[in-house]
C-alpha cells in the first residue's frame, strides 16, 4: 500500500514550532491588552482610538493599539461574519491579517523577554 492522506510527515521543525508559539504569544498579549483597555475604560479598545487627531491621547494609543491588533481584528470579523452572512474572504483575509500580525508581535515579545532573561542572568 502507498502513502496514505492521514499518514505523519514527520516531527515539526524547531522554526515551525517556534512561530506557532509565537503567534499564540502574540493572540495572548493582544487578548490581554485589549481587556486590560477595556477593563480600564469600560469601553472596548477599537481602531477608532486614532480619530482623535494629533492629540497625546492619540500618540498614546498607537502601542496600545500596535499590540491589541489581532484580538481587534478577530473581533470585528467574527462580529461581522455573524450579520453579512458566511463568504469565506470576509473571514480567511482579516484572519490573515491578524495571524501575521500576532507571529510579529509575538515574536517581538519573545525577543523582548529573552534579552530581559539575559539581562537579570
Amino acid at each position: 500500500m502507498g502513502h496514505t492522506e492521514g499518514a505523519a510527515r514527520g516531527p515539526m521543525s524547531p522554526q515551525t514550532i517556534q512561530l506557532l508559539l509565537a503567534i499564540a504569544l502574540g493572540f495572548a498579549v493582544a487578548g490581554m491588552v485589549s481587556t486590560g483597555y477595556q477593563l480600564v475604560t469600560r469601553r472596548p479598545a477599537t481602531f477608532r482610538l486614532l480619530r482623535g487627531g494629533p492629540a497625546p491621547a492619540t500618540f498614546a494609543a498607537v502601542p496600545l493599539l500596535a499590540f491589541a491588533a489581532p484580538f481587534i481584528i478577530m473581533r470585528a470579523t467574527l462580529r461581522r461574519r455573524h450579520t453579512r452572512g458566511r463568504r469565506i474572504e470576509a473571514v480567511l483575509l482579516p484572519t490573515i491579517a491578524a495571524s501575521f500580525w500576532s507571529m510579529m508581535s509575538g515574536t517581538l515579545i519573545a525577543m523582548a523577554l529573552q534579552a530581559l532573561e539575559r539581562l537579570v542572568a
